[in-house]
């Protein structure tokens, strides 16, 4: 079975500084290098992890590669499911009043159910940070 990748570019209106900062709001779920509830990196320990607003710890997993703001390499996977592990890779790119993001999702496990969640999940998300860097006000990624 051939290993596939997901791929997910797009543009933001904004510095790949802006787009790596924490963001100010701690509920917010914006930006890549965020510290907030959502992509918390532990100092030294080289983890992080998606939280809910109750600390629910959704995603888990380390820090492969940190350059910022232009690289970040992480392992992925559900913390009931360590054995689904993945590997997500964002890339910046300025291109003048712009930037491009390119998300590589991959090294999916044969069988894995995590691809078909973040197929799902990495339109909403993306969308929603790039609404937020360009307006200041993300989308609801759960809506229906």
């Amino acid at each position: 079975m051939k290993k596939t990748n997901q791929v997910y570019t797009t543009f933001i209106r904004t510095t790949p500084k802006k787009l790596w900062r924490p963001s100010p709001n701690p509920n917010s779920r914006a930006s890549i290098g965020q510290g907030s509830r959502c992509l918390r990196l532990e100092e030294g320990l080289r983890k992080w992890e998606h939280t809910t607003k109750e600390n629910e710890a959704w995603i888990t997993g380390k820090v492969l590669e940190c350059n910022p703001p232009k690289r970040l390499v992480l392992t992925w996977a559900d913390p009931d499911d360590l054995a689904d592990k993945s590997r997500v890779t964002f890339e910046i790119e300025a291109i003048k009043d712009q930037v491009c993001l390119t998300v590589t999702h991959g090294n999916f496990k044969a069988g894995s159910k995590m691809a078909g969640k973040v197929s799902w999940g990495w339109p909403r998300v993306l969308s929603s940070m790039k609404s937020y860097l360009e307006t200041g006000k993300g989308l609801n990624v759960f809506a229906r």
